[in-house]
């Protein structure tokens, strides 16, 4: 059992409040990595289309100033003009510049929103036709055995990351929205599908509910003998580390993560940590230290982003930290088809190469990770290698999960492609078709 007011005495003093920064702030904050002011702009442009949202914690702990734009933190979490054609960021700068009226602003982000694909791999289908039993608003079940569930509160974050594929939930537009509010529907759905064994409470970031609101939705479902574990999907130990230790509600939250382990149930943290610096503070030491006292499982998963983590070095410097720390490596993800992908992602025969000089050089209780492993529309794909097969180049692949289950496992080729980004860019080797088409 955890013991309540143990946080280390220097954290409960020194704790900071939680500051939020929003885009009205970018200009002061972009200051500080000595841009010019038609660089801030150009910022201040892009931050129309795509959210921004950091805090005090990112911008005074994590961030290298010294180093910025360069800074992979500042990347993390500030735009960037080149995620944008220049085209539509010269024209939202003009906008800017002149004190065009709101609605004429906002009316030309929405039309540079709507082409970049706010809806990557099937997001916004809540519910797989195939089970045939409607719609539960907030509510996506993709796979036989694991249901994602998007609570209403829950759809923000301490801090945006500049990459995020579920950007639209952020940005004020109505249809993009993914998000439910009534635990009861979610209870029904999940006793009228038993073949369901695990939630996964997602966002957005589950961890920016406070503990009342969390338990309303995890307590319904713990007398469920078919559920095996809950899982929350969150950045709030690299974001905000505070939520477990100084927070006001931090000793209801491990009681609550504590109530869920007694209940028999696996309860899975899916927390991201996109670089090695974000697991440095002593407060992500001490929120970690908590958080495993409870009995919760951490595993630790991020994407592959070109500028900020694509080198082997920082993985596998990232992944010897997470396992002294305690932490299960789980998944190194592609960069999604979604929001600024050109600005960010790296090419699959990169990144496979890149997760194998990293995956080389780790013991085997880090080799946990898979990857690089794309969440596409019929599952997650893993890219295995780069092989010759009857005197073709090709890309050996595997479901590691599936809309399909039988192709769980089951290893097929796509011709080689150096330029390849995402599965939809892959031709079938072998073959005129992929197993899943």
């Amino acid at each position: 059992m955890t013991l309540v007011n143990d946080a280390a005495p220097a954290l409960r003093s020194s704790g900071r409040n939680f500051r939020a920064f929003t885009a009205k702030h970018l200009d002061e904050l972009t200051a500080r990595a000595g841009l010019s002011a038609r660089e801030r702009l150009e910022i201040r442009a892009v931050a129309t289309v795509l959210p921004f949202r950091t805090n005090a914690y990112v911008v005074e702990e994590l961030i290298d100033w010294s180093a910025a734009p360069d800074d992979p933190i500042y990347r993390l979490v500030f735009p960037s003009a080149d995620m944008l054609p220049e085209a539509d960021v010269a024209r939202l700068c003009d906008l800017l510049r002149r004190e065009a009226p709101k609605a004429e602003i906002e009316a030309a982000a929405h039309q540079v929103r709507m082409r970049l694909n706010p809806h990557p791999a099937g997001q916004m289908e809540l519910n797989i036709p195939s089970f045939g039993d409607g719609k539960v608003p907030g509510l996506q079940h993709k796979y036989d055995e694991t249901v994602l569930y998007f609570p209403k509160q829950g759809q923000t974050c301490h801090a945006y990351c500049t990459y995020c594929f579920r950007w639209a939930q952020f940005v004020g537009e109505p249809d993009l929205k993914m998000a439910g509010d009534d635990s009861g529907r979610l209870r029904d759905y999940l006793l009228a599908h038993p073949q369901v064994t695990s939630v996964l409470f997602t966002g957005g970031d589950a961890m920016i509910m406070g503990e009342p609101v969390l338990r309303r939705y995890i307590e319904p479902l713990l007398e469920l003998e078919q559920l095996e574990s809950i899982r929350i999907g969150t950045k709030a130990l690299a974001y905000w580390p505070a939520k477990f230790v100084t927070d006001p509600d931090a000793e209801a939250m491990l009681r609550l993560f504590e109530q869920v382990v007694e209940s028999g149930k696996n309860l899975a943290f899916q927390a991201h940590f996109t670089h090695p610096r974000e697991l440095e503070p002593l407060a992500v030491t001490e929120a970690v230290r908590r958080i495993r006292g409870t009995g919760a499982v951490i595993r630790t998963q991020a994407p592959l982003i070109r500028t900020i983590n694509d080198d082997p070095a920082v993985w596998n410097t990232m992944w010897r930290a997470q396992t002294r720390m305690g932490l299960v490596p789980y998944y190194m993800f592609v960069e999604r088809d979604t929001g600024p992908q050109d600005y960010f992602a790296v090419p699959l025969a990169r990144a496979y190469e890149i997760f194998r000089d990293a995956f080389a050089g780790i013991s085997g209780l880090s080799r946990t990770v898979r990857g690089p492993s794309m969440s596409a529309t019929p599952g997650k794909v893993c890219v295995d290698g780069v092989v010759e097969v009857a005197g073709q180049k090709v890309f050996a692949l595997h479901f590691i999960q599936c809309r399909d289950p039988e192709l769980v496992g089951r290893p097929f080729f796509a011709e080689y492609d150096p330029t390849a980004v995402w599965l939809d860019d892959l031709k079938p080797a072998f073959a005129d078709r992929f197993p899943w088409q």
